[in-house]
């Protein structure tokens, strides 16, 4: 298991060196790891990349940019018996075939599974490639296929501990929730609200006006204290019949309770002096 920072971002790929002088023809910048020209059909997607979806318009100017000035930044590829498998640089590597070029700069490293996934990871999050399900998956898959904590994990994407607990909890919405994350048409903070209403079949209510209506974050949390307020006064009325049927039984009289704040007033009804008699007869348990 990897145990250095990543939070460096892609330059840690190389101690010493920035982002800025990544490439400087065939010198290899370190021992073991070497920087060529590698054919583009022999590259293979990394199958931990976390990001799943690709921005149509930002991709299309990504393949202008490089048709223009060429890939300015190599990618970062681990060999294989069988080619070569990319670590990093997704988005360059398809930019590239969309532009037709026939090979690419490139970084060629050893590297482990889990250095895959991070440097994956901390290349998308650094530049914001990723939404917050895309991060929400590769952070449970960090947690469940390295055995990593979330302190491990923040630590490793230079986040804070509570903002990996808060994004991992995306994970708990659900099927369509998390579809609508994954679309671009619920964000983040949005999310947030609706895993802050406990009630199922309102939290989905609320989902629903948000989808239907376009509800700002601050409207959806206004919406939330409505809908809040009125299923606690729900349930207390519904605890305050309770309570009325329970004191009826035992009286043998019709009770009626008026909370007022965190006290309130029982009334007891009876309709002439015997049954006064009776329940003051049963009050005093005799």
């Amino acid at each position: 298991m990897a145990t250095s920072s990543l939070g460096r971002g892609l330059s840690s790929l190389i101690p010493g060196a920035s982002n800025a002088n990544y490439w400087s023809g065939d010198t290899a910048h370190k021992a073991g790891e070497r920087i060529e020209h590698i054919p583009v059909a022999r590259i293979v997607v990394n199958p931990h990349q976390p990001r799943e979806r690709f921005e149509r318009q930002g991709m299309e100017d990504l393949v202008s940019s490089i048709k223009e000035h060429g890939i300015l930044q190599p990618l970062v590829l681990t060999e294989t018996p069988r080619g070569y498998e990319l670590i990093a640089g997704e988005r360059r590597l398809r930019a590239a075939k969309l532009a037709n070029l026939k090979d690419v700069p490139a970084i060629i490293r050893s590297a482990t599974n889990q250095q895959k996934l991070e440097l994956a990871l901390v290349e998308n999050v650094q530049r914001q490639d990723l939404n917050a399900l895309e991060r929400a998956k590769a952070y449970q898959q960090l947690i469940d296929d390295f055995s990593l904590t979330q302190d491990a994990v923040a630590h490793k994407v230079s986040q804070s501990r509570s903002a990996v607990a808060n994004v991992l909890r995306l994970l708990h919405l659900p099927v369509d929730m998390q579809a609508a994350i994954a679309e671009g048409k619920l964000t983040e903070g949005h999310a947030k609200v609706l895993l802050g209403v406990s009630d199922p079949k309102a939290r989905q209510q609320l989902f629903k006006k948000i989808i239907e209506e376009g509800l700002s974050v601050r409207s959806v949390e206004s919406e939330k204290q409505t809908s809040v307020r009125g299923h606690t006064r729900k349930q207390a009325d519904v605890e305050t019949k309770a309570r009325e049927a329970r004191l009826r039984a035992a009286l043998g009289a019709k009770v009626t309770i008026k909370p007022a704040g965190k006290g309130g007033t029982i009334s007891i009804h009876y309709s002439d002096a015997e049954e006064l008699e009776g329940i003051v007869r049963t009050v005093e348990g005799r």
